[in-house]
């Protein structure tokens, strides 16, 4: 279906084009579904609960065709009379009428679910335009809508012609039938005609449905530009996500350098990367990654780690080790715990030597035992 852009509806509808039509009302419904459930769940009811009817109206006749001369003419006791006698047709007529309810939500809610919209009910000028009503009338809708019941029309007219002709002896014995055993016999004949005939519309409700459901699902396609759009409104304008994704990193980037004067060292690729570790031997399970980043950040780690007099130990191997296989706030992996515990007591024995002189103490990086697995 062409749009006024030029551009064609090929895209299936998207889950929120699907709620808000869902919340005007347009959903897939079958009508054919409705009316055949209330068909069939109809006559099956009164296969159930038609005889306790059929006998309640039995009695209510015999007792209003025998009334007395008295009580015709005494109007309070021909009321009495009167009300107790339907009083029995209340309890199967409420049996089939809420089998009927029933059926009929069932049926009407098999396809596209139970939905209530104000918006569906509200009046709509547009339905009233003539001109509309021609293009529906003449539209594909009308032509499925003929299609069906020139369809309902065969099978109701095939099947009862089947089963008048196979009923054909059971037919010419109601005459040989006495009363009331005729009468209950072609009433079990009639329930019978109705319930295979109201199941030979089965046919067209099986062809309704797939019908409806994909016209409807035709009915919602969008357009290309249709989808960006939505999109765009559902997961913002790429510029704005982009903006605030740099917020969000500037503020992670500003917390993790709170965090830097707290850690005991900070290991460095001289060139490109930087990791400050902290170890509290009271409250932490291993060495902790505090801050970690590269070219630009890892100088800005050790500028800050220098203005707090926190040692710098170029370690490359381990630098890109920890780098890569690390999280902030999170614990060091256990191939690298020998190795940085050769740095943390590096660092401790450096600390010593500023206090009490002595012999500098010496660390060989390149001979830190860190697993090829970790190795970057």
């Amino acid at each position: 279906m062409a749009e006024s852009d030029g551009q064609e509806r090929t895209e299936d509808a998207t889950p929120k084009r699907l709620q808000q039509a869902r919340e005007k009302g347009q959903v897939a419904r079958s009508k054919e579904l409705a009316s055949v459930s209330v068909l069939v769940v109809g006559a099956i009811s009164l296969m159930w609960f038609g005889e306790g009817l059929a006998r309640a109206l039995f009695t209510v006749m015999e007792r209003l065709f025998s009334l007395s001369r008295e009580e015709i003419f005494d109007h309070v006791k021909l009321f009495d009379i009167a009300l107790g006698s339907l009083t029995s047709l209340i309890l199967p007529l409420i049996l089939i009428l809420v089998t009927l309810f029933v059926a009929a939500v069932a049926g009407a809610a098999g396809v596209g679910g139970i939905s209530f919209s104000v918006e569906a009910a509200m009046p709509k000028l547009s339905k009233m335009n003539p001109l509309s009503g021609l293009k529906r009338m003449v539209g594909m809708q009308s032509w499925v809508e003929l299609i069906k019941s020139i369809l309902k029309v065969a099978l109701v007219s095939g099947m009862a012609f089947y089963l008048i002709n196979a009923a054909k002896e059971d037919l010419f014995q109601l005459s040989m039938d006495v009363f009331p055993q005729n009468i209950f016999h072609a009433l079990d004949i009639l329930l019978n005609f109705v319930l295979l005939i109201s199941c030979s519309l089965l046919i067209v409700v099986a062809i309704d449905i797939p019908f409806q459901i994909w016209q409807h699902a035709n009915q919602l396609k969008m357009t290309k530009q249709e989808v960006k759009d939505e999109y765009k409104e559902t997961e913002g304008k790429p510029e704005v996500k982009g903006r605030i994704r740099m917020l969000q990193r500037e503020a992670a980037q500003r917390r993790m350098m709170a965090e830097v004067p707290q850690a005991d060292v900070i290991v460095t690729n001289p060139e490109h990367f930087s990791v400050a570790l902290r170890y509290k031997q009271n409250s932490d399970r291993a060495p902790i990654v505090v801050a970690k980043g590269t070219d630009h950040m890892a100088l800005k780690i050790r500028e800050i780690a220098r203005e707090h007099d926190i040692y710098v130990i170029p370690a490359p191997p381990l630098a890109r080790a920890l780098y890569h296989s690390t999280e902030l706030e999170q614990e060091i992996p256990d191939g690298l715990f020998t190795a940085v515990a050769q740095i943390l007591a590096y660092v401790f024995q450096l600390k010593q030597y500023r206090k009490r002189g002595g012999q500098r103490p010496n660390l060989k990086t390149s001979e830190l035992p860190i697993p090829p697995d970790l190795r970057k």
